[in-house]
């Protein structure tokens, strides 16, 4: 997924575009790093808040997204801030 994100362009025309008050270049960049950081060796307590909060921002923006390919790879990049998530959430014992 991260080598999928890396080749994929970010989507024309959406640069300096916020969707209720979530700035789309920010939330990318933001997402990227935190992955990164996942990916080079894993997430502290901030990090992994931090990419919880970018995913929530996500779901909320997403379905405002009326640009296809806008919208298709922002729901791209909420599943691969999911797959980094996936070891910070615990088990239900």
């Amino acid at each position: 997924m991260w080598e999928d994100h890396l080749r994929a362009l970010f989507p024309d025309g959406f640069r300096g575009v916020d969707f209720d008050g979530v700035d789309l270049v920010l939330l990318d960049a933001d997402i990227a790093g935190l992955v990164q950081r996942e990916l080079k060796g894993g997430l502290d307590g901030s990090g992994i808040a931090y990419l919880w909060g970018c995913i929530a921002d996500l779901d909320k923006i997403v379905p405002l997204i009326n640009e296809e390919y806008c919208a298709s790879y922002f729901a791209n990049l909420r599943t691969m801030a999911q797959v980094a998530a996936e070891p910070y959430v615990p088990d239900a014992t």
